[in-house]
């Protein structure tokens, strides 16, 4: 199906294992690495909330074909990684996760380029990521739906004194994308959450009001990006960061009419070939 995107299967087409990685605490998480030698730079893919590095299969072919190896992990707690579901007892673990991951694409590729792509929650943790990382040796950083700001905050309703561990429901698939197969499908994949937990939401608010002060440390180069009909991370979270960071070389791009995955969405070959671009600019 054409914009359905399906539990990658690369692993099983090539022979191969899972493949898991004991990330900064012990903790196993999975990774998908697809990295030809011959690539001329690296991508490595962070995930948003609830969801898994699967889903983002047709990106990373799009980008295989344009000479990008990619590495994708599953934040712990989602999909096949281990943890609790979708928890967190601190943002810092996002972060950290990311930097094992991200240490690893540069140890197995040197002399070649590094950028980090995260969506939705993941591009939250990049944009952290940036700020608390600001000496890796990144060739620039693009999010896509980057929860920033706490302002109009997707997490916001949610009440200060709950249990942690408490499971909230997964109500974020009518609101992820315009195109109807996208959302049928996000309803259906079994590695997608159906629930996530009090102590994630905790975990990311109190990021977020760290980024608050820290924003002004991120000064990669970076290309924002958000459909401007995104219901679940609102548009302007996207102009917050494009004002706060310290960039030198900083773009951003609001997608007319697109909802959040607007990697996902019926133009998506676009909105990839703008990242295919922006990144041929700087490897």
């Amino acid at each position: 199906v054409l914009f359905r995107s399906k539990v990658s299967t690369y692993g099983k087409e090539h022979g191969m294992a899972d493949e898991f990685f004991n990330s900064f605490d012990g903790t196993k998480l999975f990774i998908n690495t697809e990295v030809d030698p011959a690539c001329k730079a690296v991508v490595v893919m962070v995930h948003g909330l609830a969801e898994h590095q699967g889903r983002y299969d047709y990106v990373a072919q799009k980008f295989h074909e344009a000479g990008y190896g990619t590495y994708r992990f599953d934040h712990r707690g989602h999909g096949k990684s281990e943890g609790e579901c979708a928890y967190l007892s601190d943002f810092n673990e996002l972060l950290d996760d990311t930097n094992v991951v991200v240490d690893r694409a540069i140890d197995e590729n040197p002399g070649k380029s590094v950028f980090l792509l995260g969506h939705s929650m993941g591009g939250l943790t990049v944009s952290l990521y940036g700020a608390k990382y600001p000496n890796k040796k990144l060739a620039g950083i693009i999010t896509s739906g980057a929860l920033v700001s706490l302002e109009k905050n997707l997490f916001a309703e949610v009440p200060e004194g709950l249990d942690p561990h408490l499971q909230l429901p997964n109500e974020l698939g009518d609101g992820v994308c315009s195109v109807d197969e996208v959302r049928d499908w996000y309803a259906k994949d079994p590695l997608n959450r159906k629930s996530f937990a009090v102590g994630l939401v905790y975990s990311c608010l109190k990021g977020l009001e760290w980024y608050a002060d820290a924003v002004g440390e991120f000064a990669y180069p970076v290309l924002i990006t958000h459909g401007e009909k995104d219901g679940l991370v609102g548009v302007h979270n996207s102009p917050w960061l494009f004002e706060r960071v310290s960039s030198t070389d900083k773009q951003m791009k609001i997608y007319g009419n697109l909802f959040h995955e607007i990697m996902n969405e019926y133009c998506r070959d676009e909105v990839i070939g703008d990242y295919v671009r922006w990144m041929d600019q700087r490897a």
